[in-house]
C-alpha cells in the first residue's frame, strides 16, 4: 500500500502541492487525472522518492520511500521523458536494470521483445518517442516491480499498441497484485483501465473514488413519448442532466434501474432505453456539481 499524507513540495517560492493527501490499494489502477501544469509528474517523482518534500509523508508498506534502497528495488517510474544510458540498446539497459532490480525477469523481457517486435540490439537514440515508450514499458515490466508509476505512459502509442499495454498492465495486476498509478491529462486515456481515479487540481487531490463507487446505480435513460413533455412530468424522482426534445427526454439517474423504470412507466412512454454511462460522463457530472471546470482535460 502507498500512503501519502498531508504533502508539500515547492521548488523555490513556486509551490506545486500543498497539503496533498490519497492512498493506494494493494492489487489496484490508480489513475490520477490533471491538466498539464497541474503537478501530477511532481507527485509522481515524489512517490518514487525521487523529490524530497517540504512537508508531510509519503509510506510504502509502512516504510518512507526516500532515500529507501530496498522500496526503491520494488518499484519502478517511467517518466514523460525517457532517460537511456548513452548508446545503450535493449540489451544493454537490461544489464543495468538486472543489476538493481531483484525481480528482473529474463523470460519476460524475452517475451515483451517479442510481442513488440522491437529489436533489443538496435541503439535506443535513434528510435521515435513511441518506440521508446514502448522500449521504458518492456524494461518496466521486466524487473516485475510491486509498484510502477507510470506517467503519460498513452503519449506516443498507436491504437494497437495501447490496447496492449492496458492488457499487460491488467494481467500484471491481477497475476502479482501489484499498485500501478498512471497520470494522464485525457480521462479517455483510462477508460475501462483503472480501478480508482484521483483528480488533481489546485495543489490538491479534489475528487478520489474508486470507479465502481463512481458508476454505481447511475445510467442514462432515453424516454420517448406520444407528445411532447412537460419538465415537471419528471419532478417524481431525482435525475440529473435533463434535455427535453419534442417528444424525447433524455437525464441521467441513480439508483434502482428497476425501480426507476417503474416510475417512468407511469408517464406511459412509448421507449424506455437505459445504457451505462461512460467513465467521462460520470466524472463530468461529478465535476459539475463540485463547480470545477475540467473541459480541457476530458
Amino acid at each position: 500500500m502507498i500512503c501519502v499524507k498531508e504533502i508539500k513540495k515547492s521548488f523555490g517560492d513556486a509551490v506545486v502541492l500543498d497539503n496533498l493527501s490519497l492512498t493506494m490499494q494493494k492489487g489496484s489502477i490508480y489513475g490520477l487525472i490533471g491538466h498539464n501544469g497541474s503537478g501530477k509528474t511532481t507527485l509522481l517523482k515524489s512517490i518514487a522518492g525521487i523529490y524530497g518534500l517540504d512537508s508531510g509523508s509519503i509510506f510504502v508498506d509502512g516504510q518512507a520511500v526516500f532515500d529507501n534502497e530496498q522500496i526503491k528495488r520494488r518499484m519502478f517510474f517511467i517518466p514523460d521523458e525517457h532517460y537511456f544510458l548513452s548508446q545503450a540498446n535493449m540489451d544493454t539497459m537490461a544489464r543495468f536494470y538486472k543489476g538493481f532490480y531483484p525481480g528482473w525477469s529474463d523470460v519476460t523481457f524475452k517475451r515483451l521483445t517479442e510481442i513488440f517486435e522491437i529489436d533489443p540490439s538496435e541503439k535506443l537514440t535513434g528510435l521515435s518517442k513511441g518506440m521508446q515508450q514502448q522500449v521504458a514499458i518492456i524494461l518496466a515490466l521486466s524487473t516485475r516491480p510491486d509498484y510502477l508509476l507510470l506517467d503519460e505512459c498513452f503519449d506516443g502509442l498507436d491504437p494497437v499498441k495501447r490496447s496492449l499495454v492496458r492488457r499487460l498492465l491488467t494481467e500484471l495486476v491481477a497475476e502479482k497484485e501489484i499498485v500501478v498509478m498512471i497520470s494522464s491529462h485525457n480521462i479517455r486515456e483510462l477508460e475501462d483501465l483503472c480501478d480508482h481515479i484521483g483528480i488533481i487540481n489546485n495543489k490538491q487531490i479534489i475528487y478520489d473514488s474508486s470507479v465502481c463507487e463512481m458508476r454505481q446505480g447511475m445510467n442514462k435513460y432515453r424516454l420517448a413519448f406520444k407528445k411532447s413533455i412537460a419538465e415537471d412530468a419528471l419532478n417524481g424522482f431525482i435525475h440529473k442532466n435533463l434535455v427535453l426534445n419534442g417528444k424525447v427526454a433524455t437525464f441521467v439517474a441513480g439508483g434502482d434501474e428497476a425501480e426507476i423504470r417503474a416510475q417512468t412507466e407511469r408517464l406511459d412512454p412509448v421507449l424506455v432505453q437505459v445504457s451505462p454511462l461512460t467513465l467521462e460522463e460520470v466524472f463530468l457530472i461529478e465535476m459539475e456539481e463540485k463547480e470545477y471546470d475540467f473541459r480541457d482535460i476530458v
